[in-house]
């Protein structure tokens, strides 16, 4: 989680193959679940707000192991 404009929290997701996951797809998937806005910038997912507490099971939901999944 980093703080952005106006001191507002975001939630920074990386490390995800570009070339196996379709980053568009995902974030708009995630931008539903977790009712924020989001963008794709630099190989990362940028999610206003702090989500720790929900990322990891929609994450797992769309498909991503819980071991490859780390939360800092």
């Amino acid at each position: 989680v980093e703080k952005k404009k106006f001191g507002k929290p975001y939630t920074i997701i990386e490390g995800i193959d570009e070339k196996s996951i379709d980053m568009k797809a995902l974030v708009k998937m995630l931008k539903s679940k977790l009712a924020c806005g989001g963008t794709v910038k630099n190989g990362k997912i940028e999610l206003q707000g702090e989500h720790k507490q929900n990322i990891k099971k929609v994450l797992e939901e769309y498909g991503f192991p819980p071991e490859s999944i780390e939360i800092q």
